[in-house]
């Protein structure tokens, strides 16, 4: 097992990789994407500022499996409470599922997201998660 003395900053154990300019618009602070895998699976590192959430999306066609890899964030569908995320959880994300996920207030976080690369797989970008919704979480 990896012990690590830093939490998230640096984009934990797979690196921070670039600010990621190419969703910026459909995330609440800042995130930085660090692309691992792109041929028929596409496996990145997503590090969020603390704070940092995307809005809530859906993917179509396939899912998703985040890996927690360091600091804290949140994990949400639709409907049910938010279940905070710390290292060494893992969320699969089903297809058709409204969802969000992103930092704590307090702590920087970053999972590796996969997903697989299937004809007509796209990702639904929907809504901010309310301000006063994500105050609320502890």
């Amino acid at each position: 097992m990896v012990e690590r003395t830093s939490v998230a900053a640096d984009g934990g154990l797979f690196g921070k990789g670039q600010p990621n300019t190419a969703y910026a618009s459909y995330f609440v602070g800042e995130s930085y994407l660090n692309p691992l895998v792109g041929q028929d699976v596409n496996v990145a590192n997503v590090t969020f500022e603390p704070g940092c959430r995307n809005d809530w999306h859906i993917h179509h066609v396939t899912g998703q499996i985040l890996l927690v890899t360091d600091g804290e964030g949140w994990y949400q569908e639709w409907g049910e409470q938010a279940r905070k995320l710390v290292p060494g959880d893992v969320v699969y994300i089903a297809p058709e599922v409204k969802h969000w996920h992103g930092a704590t207030r307090d702590s920087w976080f970053c999972h590796v997201a996969i997903s697989a690369m299937v004809e007509g797989a796209t990702s639904e970008w929907l809504e901010p998660v309310a301000d006063e919704d994500y105050a609320k979480l502890d």
